[in-house]
């Protein structure tokens, strides 16, 4: 269980830290598309939300937990994709 865990911080903090090393270096005009890409990828964490509220080791706690990642993942997707949304609509036609 230790180990585990530990392999599970190391890979986390060694995610966030290339996480943001690649997000620096994007320049200004492609980032907004480059978020809106992740923001599709970001869809899968509603998956592993839903799966986390299915896993089955305290019912109750891992309903709570699995239904409050799911909320969160989906205003996570739908807020990108509403940015997204606005973005794209600045570069249409003007009515």
């Amino acid at each position: 269980m230790t180990g585990t865990l530990l392999i599970g911080i190391y890979v986390f903090v060694l995610s966030c830290f290339v996480g943001f090393e690649i997000i620096t270096k994007v320049p200004p005009t492609l980032h907004t598309p480059l978020m809106s890409g992740a923001n599709a990828i970001s869809g899968i964490t509603i998956v592993g939300a839903i799966y986390a509220a299915g896993k089955t080791g305290d019912p109750k706690l891992s309903a709570i937990l699995g239904g409050v990642a799911v909320a969160m993942a989906t205003i996570n997707c739908v807020g990108g994709f509403m940015v997204t949304d606005r973005m794209l609509g600045m570069f249409g036609k003007k009515k």
